[in-house]
């Protein structure tokens, strides 16, 4: 079995042309079920790499390719899948850095340019070793993880988790708040389910000289922005994480004209199917039940997103100690709770799996920037340790008696 000091020594040694891969992607970033020339790229390199049985257009743009290991005995039926997102977000770069964004008005960030260079890093160590493991990798390259519903549960539908069938299902994500060199994982509920809401509000317009005359609906959503607060202050147990957000507001366009409509719309953020079910339901309650009580006609529209992510105990043990071999027990760290959502949930929802987050923060730098943040980048020294991580997560998988 290769040792974590090798694969440390080989991703260092990779790690210029990943940096390159990254560069290049960054330069040529493609919103969700568009990743056209993203999707070219990924299927280029798996074919140099020798990647085997390269599918392509899954689910638009999706990609799915396998490593077999040759090694005697073993688990040689067992089957880990890792992923990676490919899409950018419709934000125009503020960087001034030689690979900005070269499509205007779109930009990776989120890290996702970093994620697809990591995998693609991965196949090629976990590819020249093939004769070292016993099992199949099969890397996932997934689009529209920023649009809903996502590209995985696409993906899931044209039968990604199977021919081969997958036992374990892994991803990573760079994180902004993570200084270089850390990794940061939690066994169960890691993230939030990211639901969305829209409230319009039918009311009377009038000049705005007589509102006596109205039914205002401004008016009325300025009560259910409130209304909806107590859902988490009043509602929901303290014990519980839970966000209801109202984003927008949308009523009116002249100075001097009560308008006889307005629409706001929002997200709510979950961890327990209990919270989200309730909330999801005393949502459209009050803020129906506030246009009654002001003679407006209130209808809620509410859009399920993707689940928590909910890591597999036995799993994260196993990616832990990987992690550990890679970077040292002091930069291994329990993961917080985020309230971001991650489509990745729906694979760890069909499969027991693994999601974890590799610092990439550098202060010295400058490299401080959030995730969707115009400015946002990463120090992309902090990718050698994700990627020895993952490449070590999955040997310490396939080589496991039990997963």
């Amino acid at each position: 079995m290769v040792t974590a000091v090798q694969l440390k020594n080989d991703v260092d040694e990779i790690l210029p042309g990943v940096v390159a891969d990254r560069r290049w992607l960054h330069e040529h970033p493609e919103v969700g079920m568009q990743e056209v020339e993203t999707a070219a790229f990924v299927a280029q390199r798996l074919a140099q790499i020798g990647v085997e049985d390269v599918r392509t257009g899954i689910n638009v743009t999706g990609i799915t390719g396998l490593i077999r290991g040759s090694a005697p005995g073993g688990n040689p039926d067992r089957v880990v899948l890792v992923r990676a997102d490919m899409d950018a977000l419709p934000i125009l770069e503020e960087n001034e850095v030689e690979y900005v964004s070269q499509n205007l008005g779109v930009m990776h960030a989120c890290g996702h340019d970093a994620h697809t260079a990591m995998l693609l890093g991965v196949s090629r160590l976990l590819m020249d070793r093939r004769d070292e493991f016993a099992g199949t990798v099969k890397v996932l390259f997934q689009p529209a993880e920023e649009v809903d519903p996502g590209g995985a549960k696409g993906m899931i539908a044209e039968g990604v988790l199977e021919d081969p069938h997958v036992d374990v299902v892994l991803g990573l994500h760079v994180a902004s708040g993570i200084p270089t060199g850390e990794i940061h994982l939690r066994p169960g509920p890691s993230n939030a389910a990211p639901d969305a809401f829209s409230i319009r509000i039918q009311g009377k317009g009038s000049h705005a000289a007589e509102p006596h005359e109205s039914v205002d609906p401004i008016v009325v959503g300025s009560q259910i922005v409130l209304a909806l607060q107590a859902l988490v202050s009043r509602e929901t147990d303290p014990m519980d994480a839970a966000v209801v957000s109202v984003t927008a507001f949308l009523a009116g366009e002249a100075f001097n004209v009560i308008p006889d409509t307005a629409e706001l719309r929002g997200t709510v953020r979950t961890i327990r199917n209990e919270v989200r079910e309730h909330l999801s339901r005393r949502l459209a309650e009050v803020a129906e039940g506030v246009g009654r009580t002001f003679g407006a006609t209130v209808t809620t529209d509410y859009i399920f997103g993707a689940p928590s992510i909910v890591n597999d105990p036995a799993i994260v043990e196993l990616v832990r100690a990987a992690a550990v071999a890679v970077v040292g027990e002091e930069n291994v760290h329990e993961a917080v709770v985020g309230m971001g959502g991650e489509d990745f949930s729906y694979f760890t929802e069909a499969r027991p799996g693994c999601f974890f987050n590799v610092g990439t923060r550098n202060e010295e730098r400058g490299i401080v920037w959030g995730h969707h943040h115009p400015r946002f980048d990463i120090d992309e020294e902090g990718m050698a340790p994700g990627i020895a991580t993952m490449a070590n997560a999955v040997l310490t998988i396939l080589a496991a008696e039990q997963v």
